[in-house]
């Protein structure tokens, strides 16, 4: 059974001159006949960070289930701007808003030209406690408490999925984390992680707000580079927490990486009365690749 597998970079870089980057994620179009068991084994022979599976819904535009090398996830931001920015480029959606049901609910897509955004929930935070957590968090990144950005301590952050977000001084101190990666995957696992999201507010291009790594070993994913997800609640932090009083932030990943892959995600903030009510995380992507597969192989 022979299965179109397209690769596509979701959130790159229109201002990275010749290099491609995004985040590059499997689409597999029409797969309402693949069971879990064979989505989890293309997934995984793919090898990129998620794949994400589009079928018939019901109840939205289409319906995404996502895939890690190693398990289900359920929300990718990079493989929803991948989806639905191929689905318009091959003609099969217009322009407009549209939506996505996964096994968590229902979100909203907007499709604009070729941007793509898709909706995220209101944000929750945990503050991660001074003393053991801190020290582990610490320990970790090979962080020193000095290199945290002056302020209100890392936090996690769920708009859909939680992300520990923390904020480190300098871009130096960005680039220079080695992460331990399975001190990582145990504090992932110990507050439902899906991985640590660490900034600095010294971006490479004027009139961007910040750079990111992220790392997400619990999900096979020792680093990435560009996070939807993860810039949602980014964002929320940067104006709940440090008081950044825009509502749209531009974000930068990838470029630090250790084969970079300049990537730029763009979070838009609804902000009523209570506080922030929704978001958007987008950008545009380039299809890189479309092969066949077989799932005897």
């Amino acid at each position: 059974m022979g299965i179109t597998v397209h690769t596509v970079n979701a959130f790159v870089d229109d201002q990275a001159g010749s290099t491609l980057g995004g985040n590059p994620a499997g689409v597999v179009l029409a797969a309402d006949g693949l069971g879990a068991d064979q989505r989890q084994a293309l997934a995984a022979r793919l090898g990129l960070s998620e794949t994400v599976f589009v079928g018939a819904s019901a109840t939205a535009s289409r319906r995404l289930e996502f895939f890690t090398p190693t398990q289900q996830i359920a929300h990718c931001g990079h493989a929803t701007i991948a989806a639905f920015w191929l689905m318009q480029h091959l003609g099969q959606l217009p322009g407009g808003v549209h939506s996505k049901e996964t096994v968590d609910g229902n979100r909203a897509i907007l499709i604009e030209g070729t941007r793509v955004a898709m909706e995220q929930r209101a944000p929750t935070y945990t503050e991660l406690a001074a003393g053991t957590q801190l020290q582990q968090l610490l320990d970790a990144l090979q962080l020193q408490a000095d290199d945290l950005i002056a302020g209100p301590p890392p936090a996690v952050v769920h708009t859909g999925n939680a992300f520990l977000v923390v904020g480190v001084r300098s871009r130096e101190c960005l680039a220079a984390i080695q992460p331990r990666l399975e001190r990582i995957h145990h504090l992932s696992d110990a507050h439902d992680l899906i991985g640590l999201y660490v900034f600095c507010l010294q971006p490479d291009m004027p009139g961007r707000h910040a750079a990111a790594r992220m790392f997400a070993p619990r999900y096979g994913i020792n680093e990435e580079a560009a996070t939807g997800m993860a810039a949602g609640p980014l964002a929320c932090w940067l104006h709940d927490r440090l008081g950044m009083a825009q509502s749209r932030f531009v974000l930068e990943q990838g470029r630090l990486m250790p084969h970079p892959s300049p990537s730029l995600i763009n979070v838009s903030l609804d902000i009523g009365s209570s506080g922030i009510e929704r978001l958007w995380a987008g950008g545009t992507a380039r299809l890189t690749q479309t092969q066949q597969l077989s799932l005897d192989s």
